[in-house]
Parts: structure tokens; C-alpha cells; sequence
């Protein structure tokens, strides 16, 4: 069984074990968030420092639940490796400094015979946008398998129906990765992510990369919520000028719950 081995730690997390579990452990406990089991979260993305107590709002709000989910199917943005269309690893456990994680083989297998996804180990190979899911994932300590899936240029159609499909299955959460804008200055980002927050809220596919870098996956999903009827609900906002970046070129960050 292939192990893909973590390629961010030392750089978006620590890659001390001690040290992880101990940040992770603060974020969640810093960040409380009560609230019924979601059909999806969306979490972002960047370095624990910057990103991870948003983050850490949706991980809290599914902890009552972990026994309920056996299955976390994770969506998330190609930013090294130009992708069309929609991609699983060939790896069967995901090792970070906190252990391994098991990956879900025999959907992800399931998935290629039946054309949703190809396998492309180069475009997961030093990709973060999944990876920085993993150390809170590991410290809930679940007993779920994981579906790692980037999402390239892919029409939201496409997404959609993928999404449709993983969440018949009983057990299935769904976790979408993407950060908000990107370097532009403090107010002006805030301006933006707040008009991004009201398409989101209204369940509006056609959100641009210039406003969240993960919107292949993000338009999928939410042209799948509304469909099914589903609400979303803003955890928690800020950008990494309110984190441990300064306010000249920031990043937005945000996580949703999606009922």
C-alpha cells in the first residue's frame, strides 16, 4: 500500500509532532462552535498560524458527530499542477509528523472505473490545500477514512453530480478547501469577501478564482445545495491581516456550514 508522504509539514504546519498536536489542540480550543451535524463545511486553507482558527470553528462544530461520519470526502484547488477535470492519488494511507490517515481506496477506485476522476499523483505531490485538513482531522481522531479529490478546471455540472453522488452514500461528510481573495490590501479584501459571503449565503455558482482560489469545487457544491435545498451558515471570517500577516496584501479566510 502506498504512503503518500506529507509535503508541507516544517512549512504550513509544524513538522514536530508534539508541536502540532499542540497547536491544533489550542486552535480547537480557542475556537468553540455548537451546532446540528452539516451536510458540508468549508474550511480554508493557509498556514496554521494564519488560517487555522477558522478552520478550527468548523472542525469543532462536527467533534459531537464523529461517530456518525465514516467517510470525509475532501474537495480542494490544483495551485502547483494544471488540472482539467477532477483527481484522486494512488495511495492508500496520507502520513503527517501526528501518523497516517487512511484513504479510501475502494470509492476512489469506484470513481475512476466510472469516469468522475482520474489519478494524478503529480498534482497532489506538493499540494497543501488537502494536507492542512489532516492534522485537525487526525486529532479528532475519527474512525473515517478519508477521500482526498482536487478539483481543476472542472464545470460545476460536473462537480456537482460528483458531489451528489459521494453524499447518497451514508456516512459521508464533505469538506470543501478555498481560501477568499488574495494580496489585495486590508479594506479593499474585505470589501471583496464580503460581496464573495453573500453569493455564498445565496447559494450563487459563479464565483470567479479572483475571489476564492478553491471556486471549481466551491461552485459544484453550492450548485448542488441548491438544488437540495440546503442553507448555508458563515462560522467564521477574518484574513491574514487580523492573523500574523500585515494589512498592505492579505488573504481572506472563511468557513461555512452547509445544512
Amino acid at each position: 500500500m502506498r504512503i503518500k508522504q506529507s509535503a508541507v509539514a516544517g512549512m504550513f504546519y509544524p513538522d514536530n509532532a508534539d508541536e502540532l498536536a499542540l497547536m491544533v489542540s489550542q486552535l480547537l480550543a480557542d475556537n468553540p462552535q455548537q451546532g446540528p451535524l452539516p451536510v458540508a463545511i468549508q474550511v480554508p486553507h493557509a498556514g496554521l498560524v494564519y488560517s487555522g482558527g477558522i478552520a478550527a470553528k468548523a472542525y469543532n462544530l462536527i467533534r459531537p458527530y464523529l461517530d456518525s461520519i465514516t467517510r470525509m470526502v475532501l474537495l480542494g484547488p490544483a495551485h502547483r499542477v494544471p488540472l482539467q477535470g477532477m483527481a484522486v492519488m494512488d495511495a492508500g494511507l496520507w502520513q503527517t509528523p501526528l501518523g497516517q490517515i487512511q484513504i479510501d481506496n475502494i470509492l476512489s477506485d469506484e470513481l475512476v472505473r466510472e469516469g468522475w476522476v482520474s489519478v494524478n499523483d503529480q498534482a497532489h505531490a506538493q499540494e497543501h490545500c488537502l494536507e492542512v485538513q489532516l492534522p485537525f482531522l487526525q486529532l479528532l481522531d475519527g474512525r473515517y477514512r478519508i477521500l482526498p479529490v482536487l478539483v481543476g478546471q472542472t464545470p460545476s455540472a460536473a462537480v456537482s453530480a460528483l458531489v451528489a453522488q459521494v453524499l447518497e452514500m451514508p456516512g459521508t461528510l464533505l469538506v470543501i478547501s478555498s481560501d477568499l481573495s488574495h494580496f489585495h490590501p486590508y479594506s479593499e479584501a474585505c470589501q471583496l469577501d464580503r460581496a464573495t459571503q453573500q453569493q455564498i449565503a445565496q447559494l450563487d455558482s459563479q464565483i470567479t478564482p479572483q475571489q476564492a482560489c478553491g471556486c471549481y469545487a466551491l461552485n459544484g457544491f453550492l450548485r448542488y445545495a441548491q438544488s437540495a435545498g440546503l442553507k448555508a451558515e458563515l462560522l467564521g471570517y477574518c484574513n491574514s491581516g487580523d492573523t500574523a500577516g500585515d494589512k498592505s496584501r492579505v488573504v481572506g479566510y472563511s468557513s461555512y456550514a452547509f445544512y
